[in-house]
Parts: structure tokens; sequence; C-alpha cells
């Protein structure tokens, strides 16, 4: 293949999945992909919203987008861009392959009144010159139950553990999950189809451990959470040494939580409970007789970007009243740059363009780390990515700009 072809962006047609998808795999290091994971990657995939870039008949780059709706601070669920499967050839570095979808994707974005979009980063050193921000941290652990126990809050005792086939119960899960959305800001509403993500469970990818198991938490025969997780045996010279690893997890009052957290505790012949992207307040830590067994470590998880500023920074409210000028640089998208006046509290906010002077200057990349309330703009400017112009503004608006709760993107896309 000759460096002097040219590449063209085309939305992609249903016929070419198969070949859109095989391209896709061989960038992320070309390991099977199970006849599950394809079929449900095709059924949610949005054709309209998928593009191929095509060195005459070969696909050398793939990206998409999901119409996703995302919890901000003040609870409002707001249209989101959920950018995906984004890969460009290794032949075809270098080359223009990757700006050109990442505008054709945020273009499209703003034509249809996203003010956000978000993705996953497989290499974090992308995006950043793309406008987007690290937004959303997770946390992983591996506790060893043998030796941590467990402080339980109040009322534990009351609540009903019970396993149950994880499709059998499917509808009471994703009652529970629907209503911790409004909670916490990075929060996806689940789209149809998006249920089953959570049910995949080839053989292929059990890595030896058990077929997905769950259990239902019960209170006067109510569903008030749930836990998904796998099992592991193990031997050792000590005798049994066997990993749980959990899935996912969620609880609507803090008994509950208790109770899902003693179950997984508590598996016979299990010795290491292990956590995967977890929120980073999540209420195990406080639990836990001893926190320096439990392996924790903290990483970046959700990227969040932009589309439209004035939009999007209305859309949320703010834990304190807000006042502020923002001279924000958008080299990627200059319909953002320019200044911006946010006025705003905890009822709610507007965001206009003004010719007023400027109190805070910084990249959109900027406000959209610090957009969920997870990432300060004092950390930021800490590190000289935002500029103070008017005393006391920064403070102002970094307290604005907080959230009750860590922001967290709840599953990968």
């Amino acid at each position: 293949m000759g460096t002097d072809h040219a590449t063209e962006l085309k939305t992609l047609r249903p016929e070419e999945f198969d070949r859109w998808w095989d391209h896709l795999a061989r960038a992320f290091g070309g390991g099977p992909a199970s006849r599950e994971e394809r079929e449900l990657d095709e059924s949610l995939t949005e054709f309209d919203r998928s593009l191929a870039v095509w060195d005459e008949d070969t696909i050398v780059g793939t990206s998409g987008a999901f119409s996703f709706r995302m919890t901000v601070p003040g609870g409002a669920v707001v249209p989101t861009a959920g950018v995906t499967m984004v890969s460009v050839a290794a032949t075809h570095r270098r080359r223009g392959v990757l700006t050109s979808m990442m505008r054709r994707l945020l273009d499209d974005a703003h034509a249809k009144g996203e003010p956000l979009a978000a993705l996953f980063a497989s290499e974090p050193a992308i995006y950043g010159r793309f406008g987007y921000g690290t937004a959303t941290f997770q946390i992983n652990a591996e506790i060893d139950t043998g030796r941590v126990t467990l402080a339980l809050p109040a009322g534990t005792d009351e609540v009903r553990v019970r396993y149950a086939p994880p499709g059998d119960v499917l509808k009471e899960c994703e009652a529970v999950y629907a209503a911790l959305v409004p909670l916490r800001p990075g929060m996806l509403a689940r789209q149809p189809g998006w249920e089953r993500a959570g049910l995949l469970d080839p053989e292929s990818d059990r890595g030896g451990a058990s077929a997905l198991q769950c259990v239902v938490a019960e209170r006067d025969g109510e569903v008030t959470g749930y836990a998904r997780f796998r099992t592991k045996m193990g031997w050792g010279p000590s005798g049994h040494d066997g990993t749980v690893t959990l899935e996912n997890l969620a609880a609507l009052d803090p008994a509950t939580e208790g109770a899902l957290w003693r179950f997984l505790f508590g598996i016979d012949l299990m010795t290491t409970l292990t956590v995967r992207g977890r929120p980073v307040d999540d209420a195990w830590q406080h639990l836990v007789s001893d926190i320096r067994r439990c392996g924790s470590r903290t990483r970046d998880a959700g990227y969040v970007r932009l589309v439209d500023v004035g939009t999007a920074l209305s859309a949320r409210t703010y834990l304190a009243p807000v006042d502020v000028v923002f001279e924000v640089e958008d080299a990627f998208c200059p319909r953002n740059a320019g200044r911006w006046r946010l006025t705003g509290d905890a009822e709610g906010a507007s965001c206009e363009r003004t010719s007023d002077a400027a109190d805070l200057a910084l990249s959109v990349r900027e406000l959209g780390a610090a957009y969920l309330g997870g990432v300060t703009l004092l950390s930021l400017a800490a590190a000289g990515r935002v500029r103070e112009l008017r005393p006391g503004a920064l403070t102002e608006a970094s307290v604005a700009f907080g959230s009750p709760v860590a922001p967290w993107l709840p599953h990968g896309f």
C-alpha cells in the first residue's frame, strides 16, 4: 500500500461491520473476540454514528459514538456522545486519520445537540489535544479477606441475600441501577440493549474462573441491591486460596451495601476479593478493618469534552454561587473559544457569551476535567493549566464546580 494513496472517511454500512470489527480487533492486539461479544457489539453499534477510513478497499481507521445520557452535578441527565471503537492502522500513523475522525465525531455531536462527549482512553496521551480532560477516576483493589474484617452498618442483618441466575433478575437489577443514575455525576442512563452488556459471559473470557454469578439483596420482598461476580478456586501450601472477582455491585442504602460486601467477604474457600473499576469514594473503604491490606490503586477512567461550552455549563448546578468569566481556548473546535460568563448556584445556571473582562483563562480540556466535580480548578491551576486574572475568582469557581460525591463512569463502552 503506497503512502501516496488518499484516504476517505465514510459512514459505516451494516454489511461492512465484520471487516470494521476485524480491523479494530487487530489494532487492539489481535486477540480473538468471542462470538457473544461480537454479536452484542454489532447489535449496539449505531451505524449512522460509526466511521471507517478507507485506503482504496482497505479499512485503516475506525471510530464511532453511542447516543448516551449522562448525569451531571445537580442530577440532570444530559445528552452525551460516547466516543468508542477508535483505532488507526499501524501503517497509517501521522497521516491525519485520527484527527479527521475526531473532528467528524465532534461535529456530528454538536449537530445532534449533544453538549458533551466522553470516552475511555486506551492511551491517555492521545486525547488531550482533542480537548478531552480526565474527569473521573476509579479504584481497584485486591482485598485479603482472610485478614480484613468488616464493621457493618445498622440494619445489615435485616437484609436477605440470595443467589439468582443473572438473567432471571435482570429487570430487578436494572431498576436498582436506574434509581442510582441521578445520584452520581458520570452515571449513564441505560439505553435499550445495554442491560445485556452486564450479562456478557463467554467462557473464553473467564480465565479459568466460574461462570458469572449473581446475588440479590432484599428487604420486605423488594430488591434493594445486587452483586455480580466470579469465583476461581486455588490451592497453596497452606490450603485453599481462591479468588472472588467482583464485576459490579449496586445498593440503594447502607444496610444493603453492607450485606452485599459481607457476602462477598464470606464465600467459602476464597481468600482474596478482587475489586475493579469502583468509585473512588466507594463505601467499602470505610467498612474494612485494615485499608492497607486491601491493595488499593487509583487510576484514570473517564475523559470528558465540552462540545458546546455554553450549553454544557448551563446544564449542571453549582455547589456555591458563582459569577465568573472564562477565557476559553479551543483550537480544535473554535466555536467554543472566547469569553463566557457563567452565573449559577444550586438551583441552576446560565452561561452566555460576553465581552466582559476575563476572570480565569483555561482551555476546554481543563473545563472537561473539572466539569463533573471530580477534579478541582485549584489543582489544575497549581499545574499551571488555569490562570487567575481576577483575585479570588479561582477559589470561587473551584468550590462551585465541586460535587458532593465522586463522579464515576459505571461501565466501559
